[in-house]
């Protein structure tokens, strides 16, 4: 038989934020969901080296973020929980199902509008950087995308393709 918490005490794990939330801010325990839910279309910031727990919170807050952790020490931060969203899984695929099923996820949003890096909403691609192009994929030329910021060309290559097919899977709650 498991024991109860004290009276009082929340359940750290079951805290998180309403549903409906579209905006995020992963920590850098997460980098790898956050660059996925840019690539569903989502405006996800990814935290780097920080300093506090309660700063990461605040700037998210700020920014009108869900902080998205697995920091369970973020959680005793007052009144955390209506505005983080605590993952308890051990890998991508438990991190995905926890982040659909409590943040109601649409995988299939607006794919690939952002730069997976930094976060910036992609552009057409100039033509000086079309130019950049490998000789392989310049028929996809006109579908090119790039970074502002960072200046990263992006194309529907065939690891677009796998990356879709990633996200429709998720789309359907298969996580295996």
């Amino acid at each position: 038989m498991g024991r109860s918490a004290p009276p009082g005490r929340r359940d750290l794990a079951r805290a998180k934020p309403p549903e409906g939330c579209d905006r995020f801010c992963c920590d850098e325990m997460l980098i790898r969901l956050g660059r996925w839910l840019r690539a569903a279309g989502y405006d996800t910031a990814i935290a780097r080296r920080r300093g506090s727990d309660r700063a990461l919170l605040e700037a998210a807050r700020a920014d009108r973020r869900v902080l998205i952790t697995r920091d369970r020490k973020v959680l005793e931060i007052r009144d955390a929980d209506a505005s983080t969203l605590l993952l308890t899984g051990r890998g991508l695929k438990e991190w995905v199902a926890e982040t659909t099923r409590d943040l109601a996820i649409d995988w299939l949003k607006a794919p690939f509008p952002r730069c997976l890096l930094c976060n910036r909403p992609l552009a057409a691609a100039p033509d000086e950087a079309r130019a950049l192009l490998p000789a392989r994929v310049i028929d996809m030329a006109a579908q090119a995308t790039w970074c502002p910021d960072c200046e990263k060309l992006y194309w529907p290559g065939s690891h677009v393709a796998r990356m879709r097919r990633r996200l429709e899977a998720w789309q359907r709650q298969e996580f295996a």
